[in-house]
C-alpha cells in the first residue's frame, strides 16, 4: 500500500474542487428553472470556499507557491483578460 504525502493528498483534493466547481458553474449557468438555479448558486459558492480553504491550507503549507506578480506582467493581464472592443452598430432594417 502506497503513503500519500500531505502535499499530494491537498493537490488531489484541490483538483477535485477546481473539476467540481466547473461543473457546477456550467450547469448553473445553463439551468431554465430559477429555484434550481439558486440552488446550484449556492452549492457553487459553498464548492468556491472548500477550493479557497484548500488553496489557503497549501499556500501557508509552503505547498503552493504564488510569485508576487510583475508590475508589467500584471498590466499585461489586464489588458488580455478585457481587450478593448470595438462595438458594431447594428443596420436598421
Amino acid at each position: 500500500m502506497q503513503d500519500f504525502t500531505d502535499k499530494e493528498i491537498l493537490g488531489d483534493g484541490l483538483s477535485t474542487q477546481k473539476s467540481t466547481t466547473e461543473k457546477f458553474n456550467t450547469f448553473a449557468g445553463e439551468c431554465v428553472h430559477d429555484d434550481l438555479r439558486g440552488t446550484m448558486m449556492k452549492i457553487l459558492e459553498q464548492e468556491h470556499s472548500i477550493s479557497t480553504d484548500v488553496f489557503n491550507m497549501m499556500h501557508q503549507r509552503g505547498m503552493y507557491e504564488t510569485p508576487p506578480a510583475e508590475e508589467k506582467k500584471n498590466h499585461g493581464s489586464k489588458t488580455e483578460i478585457f481587450p478593448k472592443r470595438k462595438i458594431k452598430q447594428q443596420k436598421k432594417l
